[in-house]
């Protein structure tokens, strides 16, 4: 029965690895990204930028005045520190692609990868 030399077997934890951490459900983040993003803010503690007012809202004093007050807030700690805005902008993070590019390029790595532990098997086999 074949085994995998110690080469072939990083190839095959690390492409496992990112291929789950990196494939995208088809609808939130994936799951590399859901990591990184409470790994940033765990607590939940820091703000989010607020959505624009709507066309409606636009005349309420108060709301325009609460929405002032939460994209202040967002600003003030966004440049209070490198840290902070690092954390902030992990917080608020989309995967860079589209979901079925993400997932073709993922197949590809993992193809890609099959072919270089199958490419490894073979020198092993000719040197025996």
């Amino acid at each position: 029965m074949w085994q995998p030399n110690t080469a072939q077997w990083w190839i095959i934890w690390i492409v496992t690895l990112l291929v789950i951490l990196g494939w995208p459900p088809d609808h939130g983040r994936s799951l590399a990204l859901k990591a990184a993003t409470w790994l940033a803010d765990p607590a939940n503690s820091l703000p989010t930028m607020p959505e624009p007012l709507p066309l409606g809202l636009d005349d309420n004093g108060d709301a325009v005045a609460a929405h002032d007050a939460q994209e202040t807030e967002y600003h003030n700690q966004y440049a209070s520190s490198r840290v902070t805005r690092l954390r902030m902008t992990l917080k608020d993070a989309t995967d860079p692609f589209d979901p079925s590019t993400a997932r073709q390029i993922l197949a590809g790595i993992a193809i890609i990868s099959a072919l270089a532990i199958w490419r490894l098997s073979g020198k092993r086999t000719r040197r025996s």
